[in-house]
């Protein structure tokens, strides 16, 4: 049981990431056929709902992503920790240490990529 610990765990985290990442393409896809349809039967296109298709999610994103960088950071930062201290309270998960300290990197990478880009909003205001 315990060697389907970290197998388990990297399926999960292939999820997470590859989820969030597959509905949003078939969103896009789904847009994109809306509008090849419409175009097909002659319906004309308002030029804001074609802005805010092509360039509204990448605008948003570009602004939202500071926040999600501390978001990120924060939840990366508080798996960590979560992690070693199981390792370090429980005998048999000592293994439970390496994704720990890997979590935990990664939250802190993503917590200065967050003052990178709170700086770089800043500037830009």
């Amino acid at each position: 049981v315990a060697s389907l610990v970290p197998l388990i765990f990297l399926l999960f985290l292939g999820a997470v990431i590859i989820i969030p990442i597959w509905l949003r393409e078939r969103t896009k896809q789904s847009a994109h056929q809306l509008i090849s349809q419409a175009l097909e039967k002659g319906q004309p296109l308002d030029p804001a709902i074609m802005r805010e298709l092509t360039q509204g999610t990448v605008r948003q994103t570009q602004v939202d992503r500071p926040r999600r960088s501390l978001g990120s950071a924060v939840t990366l930062t508080a798996l960590g920790v979560a992690f070693v201290a199981i390792a370090y309270t429980v005998d048999d998960m000592s293994f439970l240490r390496v994704p720990g300290f890997i979590l935990g990197a990664l939250g802190v990478a993503f917590l200065l990529l967050a003052i990178v880009d709170y700086s770089a909003k800043k500037r830009d205001m």
